[in-house]
């Protein structure tokens, strides 16, 4: 059995000092002497030292989230940007030498190869390409990169528009887009392109000092880009570049003609011949605006009800997080853009910061990031902090399969069943529109990062050609040449954590995966996921999607077989 997270047993320390905080250098580096000058003279010593070792990364860990948190909770706090300054420019680079001296003597030590295989072939995997990638070069570049990418959330969070008479942020204000009033949504569209392009200089400019240090962060290390090293830093032991290019081409092959589907009912139901940008997300005049939740508190009551009827300990994690104020769920100005889940590795209890306006997009993250957070609930009771490190494939496996696995009991923000089931197939909309979206943006980066030293009017061009690649001909972009241009800059990922996006895509196909086994055996279903998320990353990938009953592949074959699923899945819901 599960231990109920509602009451979650608070591991005691047994090498800090229960009330050691970190709040400089001079007290935090005696604790890393101390383990980098212990010896490991047997199988005992070296798992006390494992468990030394984690308990410290926890702490580290948990003192820079809740610095992050805070400083996107409030982007004007000048505190704030401090502290989180501070830790990435004064603490987390002094700490890189003694974390690469200590997987030296672990990959070093004899009795490393006594270790449970099962448990730790991925650690121990990882350690040894850190010990390769390591550079103390690049310790300079990469705290200098972790404060320039945090710049971009400080540019977006003052991004707003005014519209009768009211301020709204861009998240707030993207509500208006399924305004049933073609002119309001044509207006607002026109304003928030009108507000970035005020920005497109400074988000310029600052992607050109990313693209130049992330390249010499490359150089450093002896590759001859930052592509490769990225593969290489992340860990991307079980696909290759080739692979997504090969995600690429059975997206493009087996899922745009679903979106162009899509895109067809969306514009017959609108009685027009072309789709604009406003009309992507727009509903019939006669047809009201799904509306299923008014405030931050409406919302997580209904996750919470919805995630305890997929299972009890589901909805007990909603509810733990919520007792501890670890929901910031409401849009407001000087609130950074977007959402996450923050996991919390030394309470094990995650936060979830989003920027919700009541709409149904609002609840997809919300599912999509508690989907994250029961991850982090399942994976905390692991022995070491290192094994809830788990790559971007599971975690997203996590969040987007919850988001489906959920549409079932989506009737506690939709009662009528009508909205109810124009709410499941907008997320099935969703779907399969973000895959196309996630082609676009990986094969750019590819691009990026493999064409050294291009200029400004070079990547329009080349993000330009994929736009055109990937798209279904539908929409009518006349006018918007310049914000076309720049449409990029819109997507946080590519300034805060450069290729971290293709996983998206592969996850999306595997909780595709994932809804078809639900469809099928609920209960079995859930229990696979459950099990497979409470491993962490103790297994391989490919071992991961096994456990949960699916096939970590992305393959042109196996994505026809899931575009069908879906084809048939949209059927069910009238759409032929």
């Amino acid at each position: 059995m599960i231990q109920n997270p509602a009451k979650p047993v608070a591991k005691t320390r047994q090498f800090l000092p229960q009330d050691f905080q970190i709040t400089d250098w001079e007290h935090l580096q005696p604790f890393l002497d101390q383990l980098k000058a212990r010896p490991i003279d047997g199988a005992a010593s070296l798992h006390h030292w494992l468990d030394d070792i984690s308990e410290l990364e926890a702490v580290l860990s948990e003192d820079a989230c809740w610095r992050q948190i805070r400083m996107t909770q409030d982007t004007s706090n000048p505190e704030y940007e401090q502290a989180f300054s501070y830790f990435v420019s004064e603490i987390e680079p002094k700490t890189k030498p003694y974390f690469f001296a200590l997987n030296q003597m672990l990959a070093g030590s004899p009795f490393a190869e006594g270790l449970d295989k099962t448990k730790f072939f991925p650690y121990l995997r990882g350690v040894r390409n850190s010990i390769d990638l390591y550079r103390e070069e690049n310790i300079p570049l990469q705290a200098e990169l972790s404060l320039l990418a945090q710049q971009y959330g400080v540019i977006s969070s003052k991004m707003s528009i005014e519209h009768d008479g009211q301020e709204y942020t861009l998240q707030q204000a993207a509500r208006f887009l399924q305004n049933p009033d073609r002119a309001t949504r044509e207006e607002v569209f026109r304003k928030i392109a009108a507000r970035r392009l005020e920005d497109k200089a400074p988000l310029n400019e600052l992607f050109e000092k990313l693209l130049l240090r992330r390249q010499q962060v490359a150089h450093n290390a002896g590759f001859e880009n930052y592509r490769d090293y990225k593969f290489r830093e992340l860990g991307r032991f079980d696909y290759t570049p080739d692979d997504c290019f090969r995600f690429h081409e059975a997206v493009r092959a087996h899922i745009l003609p679903l979106q162009a589907l899509l895109q067809q009912h969306r514009a017959r139901r609108l009685g027009l011949e072309k789709l604009r940008p406003w009309d992507t997300d727009a509903e019939p005049a006669d047809v009201r605006p799904l509306h299923p939740f008014h405030d931050g508190q409406e919302l997580s009551g209904k996750a919470k009800e919805v995630f305890s009827r997929l299972r009890p300990f589901f909805g007990a994690c909603l509810n733990t997080m919520q007792e501890m104020q670890r929901l910031d769920l409401d849009s407001r100005k000087a609130k950074a853009p977007g959402g996450y889940n923050c996991p919390l590795a030394e309470t094990g209890v995650p936060f979830i910061f989003m920027n919700a306006a009541g709409t149904m997009s609002d609840v997809i993250t919300m599912m999509h990031e508690g989907g994250h957070a029961v991850h982090s609930f399942l994976s905390h009771d692991l022995e070491l902090s290192a094994f809830k490190e788990y790559p971007m494939e599971i975690a997203e496996l996590a969040s987007m399969s919850m988001e489906l696995f959920s549409m079932k009991y989506w009737d506690v923000f939709y009662p009528d069943a009508e909205e109810l089931q124009r709410a499941r197939l907008d997320e099935l909309e969703r779907v399969i529109s973000v895959l196309p979206w996630i082609a676009t943006i990986d094969k750019f980066q590819h691009w990026l990062y493999t064409h050294v030293g291009h200029t400004e009017a070079e990547r329009e061009q080349a993000w330009l050609g994929l736009l055109q690649e990937f798209s279904t001909g539908m929409v009518d972009w006349e006018g918007f040449d310049s914000y076309r241009k720049s449409f990029w800059q819109k997507q946080l990922h590519l300034y805060e954590v450069p290729f971290y996006y293709i996983e998206y895509g592969i996850a999306q196909l595997g909780a595709v995966a994932m809804w078809r086994q639900f469809r099928g055996q609920e209960q079995q279903a859930l229990d696979n996921y459950s099990k497979a998320l409470s491993l962490g990353y103790t297994q391989t990938l490919h071992e991961l999607y096994e456990t949960a009953g699916i096939r970590f592949d992305f393959s042109p074959a196996y994505v026809a077989e899931l575009g069908s699923f879906l084809r048939e899945a949209l059927a069910e819901l009238g759409l032929h």
